[in-house]
């Protein structure tokens, strides 16, 4: 069986870090995997607050998640902490794909995910070009 797998964001364009708290852990006592996206999802919120924007904004113009996919790299446990790395791929005029890669603060990787983004208009409840606040934040950052 072909095994999924995920680049490592490059350029990084974001870091948080993000506490490891009991309910991230499954009877595995591990991370589990609808955790991962919860996490996922707190890191993309703190990079879009970090530019002063939101997943929609007032206009009701935004981002709609349309897949994800998670790739395990090592087992992590209540207390620990998450570095989280972000980074942009297959960037359109409609889409984009945030990579997250999940490490300690020794670079010991626990996963990567990806979240395809897709601009939508909330009002039209339809796929909608990217905005420029979008489009100027992941070029702005990409070149940092």
């Amino acid at each position: 069986m072909a095994r999924l797998k995920l680049p490592l964001p490059s350029p990084v364009i974001f870091q948080t870090s993000l506490e490891i708290r009991i309910e991230h852990i499954n009877y595995g006592q591990h991370v589990s995997n609808d955790s991962y996206l919860r996490l996922a999802h707190e890191a993309r919120l703190r990079w879009l607050k970090s530019a002063e924007l939101s997943e929609i904004a007032s206009d009701q113009k935004g981002l709609i998640m349309s897949d994800a996919s998670l790739v395990y790299k090592a087992e992590a446990r209540w207390g620990e902490t998450f570095w989280v790395d972000l980074g942009v791929a297959d960037l359109t005029t409609h889409s984009f794909d945030l990579i997250y890669l999940f490490r300690n603060e020794k670079g010991m990787e626990y996963a990567r995910c990806k979240t395809a983004m897709v601009g939508f208009d909330y009002q039209t409840k339809k796929v909608a070009p990217l905005t420029e606040a979008y489009l100027k934040l992941i070029a702005t950052r990409a070149q940092q």
